[in-house]
């Protein structure tokens, strides 16, 4: 009898994961959260976007944003975005280039691989929530010594109860 290890197993999977995405122009599956943002838009039924920068995936509305968590709570978490020269600046660039160029972003809770939870919010409604406090930060990290100097806001569990809509 001849049986795989759960090594062997893996490493076939892993193998399988990389050709399905080649196949498809998904991208490396396990780069970032790339491999959740395709389950995601699999499940969602929606199409997605060819590259890792910009849009995760396009639904009925156009371009979306996805962010996932494997925490007990539902959150989303916008890092990583770069700090402009003015406050003014900034904010056109969230409204504009960032966050509120997505008409739909998306927030899904996953455990042990399966989706328990998605939400969605209209980009209106994550730019009043997300700006207040990405302009609070913003002299921290235009002006501070932070080792990371770019800026970064959550939607939490309970503005994605009180303004999502729940699609699973």
């Amino acid at each position: 009898m001849n049986t795989v290890t759960d090594e062997e197993l893996f490493s076939n999977h892993f193998k399988e994961m990389y050709a399905i995405c080649q196949r498809n122009n998904w991208g490396d599956p396990f780069s970032y959260s790339r491999s959740r943002e395709i389950h995601m838009a699999n499940t969602l039924k929606h199409k997605i976007a060819i590259t890792y920068s910009g849009a995760d995936a396009v639904d009925e509305d156009g371009e979306c944003e996805y962010k996932s968590t494997i925490n007990k709570n539902i959150n989303g978490t916008y890092n990583g975005i770069s700090v402009q020269d003015t406050l003014e600046e900034q904010i056109r660039y969230i409204k504009e280039e960032k966050i509120g160029k997505y008409h739909n972003h998306y927030y899904a809770r996953y455990e042990n691989g399966d989706i328990v939870e998605v939400w969605k919010l209209k980009s209106d409604i994550v730019l009043d929530l997300l700006l207040p406090k990405i302009i609070k930060e913003y002299p921290k990290k235009k002006f501070g010594s932070s080792k990371d100097p770019r800026l970064g806001a959550m939607i939490t569990k309970k503005e994605i109860y009180k303004f999502g809509t729940r699609i699973i």
